[in-house]
């Protein structure tokens, strides 16, 4: 398969072309896995701190990418919540360890043993990928491809952000900010509470 991959840290400001178009052997899934030719995949600020080294990768080369969308070609030994044909997203969380307090309230991405999605894990910045069947999710045919794959990081954070803040109609919103996440968040606002001011505070 085609990724592009990420093969050492380095300033964005001196390469402007840190990624690696490379062919790489098909990914296989593993038991409890599945595999996933993705046809959209976002692009978020986490990989630049990724190649500068601020979040660095588990290893190199990595394939980065964490806001994928594709169909399922494969499943692994054990994996029978999705099936071939199914559309599924992939987001930040590639696994976590499933038992520990963390995991069973719901808070995965606090787990001693979790992995993210391009960092500890291949991405979505490839024709194959493959992840635990627990952290894909189907995506509804209300969304293309290329509309869904920033809702899997940008939409996410921002959704679960404004859901913590119980806000009611006719309060305001302050945002801090305005890059994917908050345009998002404006939207949502927008929809669920039409009567309230938002504010947002941001620099050039």
């Amino acid at each position: 398969m085609r990724a592009m991959v990420l093969t050492e840290i380095s300033s964005f400001a001196e390469n402007r072309e840190p990624l690696k178009m490379v062919h790489m052997p098909d990914p296989v899934p593993a038991d409890g896995e599945i595999l996933i030719k993705v046809s959209a995949c976002g692009v978020c600020h986490t990989e630049l701190d990724e190649i500068e080294g601020r979040t660095p990768p588990a290893r190199f080369p990595m394939v980065l990418g964490h806001q994928a969308v594709g169909k399922v070609l494969e499943t692994g030994k054990g994996a029978s919540r999705l099936k071939p044909g199914d559309r599924v997203g992939v987001g930040w969380i590639f696994s976590s360890c499933g038992k520990c307090h963390f995991c069973l309230s719901g808070d995965e991405n606090l787990c001693r043993d979790f992995k993210a999605t391009g960092r500890d894990a291949n991405g979505g910045y490839a024709e194959y990928m493959t992840i635990p069947e627990a952290f894909a999710c189907r995506i509804p045919d209300t969304f293309s491809d290329l509309e869904a794959a920033p809702l899997l990081c940008a939409g996410a954070i921002g959704y679960r952000s404004l859901r913590l803040t119980n806000m009611k109609e006719g309060q305001r919103l302050g945002l801090t900010g305005f890059g994917a996440s908050a345009h998002l968040v404006l939207k949502m606002v927008r929809h669920r509470l039409p009567d309230s001011d938002v504010f947002v505070f941001a620099r050039s």
